[in-house]
């Protein structure tokens, strides 16, 4: 058995309430490691009333059968380029004590904040995305942040990919181990007909028997959902749903519009966790069309596949076409190619043995690689490596 570890995962938000692939992985991997008997810790900035709360929130989360998961949510005091400033956060992490110290990256407060004060034996930072858009920050905090990274103790990448593509990561790459983000299965093995049945009744009316075309996500810059509208244009006889919200969404209701697929293009808005699997699994295809390389893995393209869809996903030199392979699970185009996009909408959606055959593969792949319970016990066996513990 293991011995309890006391872990400390330090980030700017945390899942629920805040949205985001990050985000959902720290809750994942953090109730996991919770469910093995560890002390975990999670010290993020309080999102009420955003962007100012002053006030820090601290709660426990029950993770059965008897695991607990401590939530400590720091007072922000104002918020730079998407990034909370956080002195209490500071305050924290210099107070708390762990075996492991676990950052996520990139919040640049937390990783100089645990550079300077953190009490850890052992510093294990995700390496998550590059720094994209915020270039004028990046050029400040470039050579700290190299110094950073060379003091932590591993660095983890999601895919061979990343680490080949990224200036940063790349640099570091003799102490850099892989292990992919993974997913909860449990809600995948047996999704209720009933459910997808109703997905399919509500929005595909009047014509149930048209394909469906699904993209969830948040409905930001980098997510192409304006390509995939162009791409549909000259697709007739094709639904398309649109699931999640952004600062993009009025944006991108508008183009529908201006193009013509007002009656084709469904916004879903926010759908519940729990509703999820049966969404997934009433669509024909599923397409994550991104543009940048903001889009560092894809965490919906296993979701998708773990409900039995072929895929569709843009080659950035990053996870998403490290997840789908081409060919076999889905298709890889290149980013913001419309026809390209197009062909491969095609190509899926007039031929169902194709996409039967390739979302059976998708499924397969998802459960043998991307189960959140294996990645859990990767990143726990990394853990104890580096404190030389059994």
């Amino acid at each position: 058995m293991e011995r309890p570890l006391r872990i400390l995962h330090v980030y700017k938000d945390f899942w629920p309430p805040v949205p985001g692939g990050i985000e959902k992985h720290i809750h994942l991997l953090t109730y996991q490691q919770a469910r093995r008997g560890h002390s975990v810790t999670v010290l993020v900035t309080n999102p009420t009333a955003f962007p100012y709360s002053l006030q820090t929130q601290v709660e426990e989360r029950h993770v059965p059968p008897t695991g607990r998961v401590r939530i400590i949510r720091a007072g922000r005091l104002f918020t730079v380029a998407s990034t909370p400033i956080s002195p209490a956060q500071a305050w924290w992490q210099r107070r708390l004590t762990a075996d492991v110290v676990h950052l996520h990256f990139p919040y640049p407060p937390g990783e100089v904040a645990n550079d300077l004060w953190g009490r850890g034996r052992v510093t294990v930072l995700t390496y998550h995305s590059d720094v994209i858009r915020q270039q004028r920050i990046l050029r400040v905090y470039r050579r700290l942040l190299h110094r950073i990274l060379r003091r932590v103790h591993v660095l983890i990448a999601t895919s061979d990919a990343y680490v080949r593509s990224s200036p940063i990561l790349s640099a570091h790459r003799d102490r850099v181990r892989v292990i992919p983000l993974g997913i909860d299965l449990a809600p995948y093995r047996q999704i209720e007909a009933a459910q997808v049945q109703a997905w399919r009744q509500q929005y595909t009316a009047p014509h149930p028997e048209w394909p469906v075309v699904l993209f969830v996500g948040r409905l930001r810059y980098y997510k192409g959902v304006d390509v995939l509208l162009r791409a549909v244009v000259h697709l007739p006889q094709v639904w398309v749903w649109i699931a999640g919200r952004g600062p993009l969404e009025d944006t991108w209701r508008r183009l529908a519009r201006s193009l013509g697929l007002e009656e084709r293009v469904r916004f879903l808005g926010d759908v519940e966790e729990a509703r999820l699997p049966a969404l997934y699994a009433a669509a024909d295809v599923f397409v994550l069309p991104a543009t940048s390389r903001a889009e560092a893995w894809g965490v919906v393209l296993v979701e998708a596949m773990a409900a039995g869809l072929p895929v569709i996903s843009t080659e950035l030199g990053t996870g998403t076409s490290v997840v789908n392979r081409d060919g076999e699970t889905g298709r890889v185009v290149p980013p913001g190619d419309v026809m390209a996009l197009r062909a491969a909408l095609k190509e899926l959606l007039f031929d169902p043995e194709r996409r039967r055959i390739m979302g059976a593969r998708a499924r397969a792949r998802a459960f043998r690689e991307f189960d959140i319970v294996r990645v859990a016990d990767r990143v726990l066996a990394l853990y104890h490596e580096l404190l030389d513990v059994p």
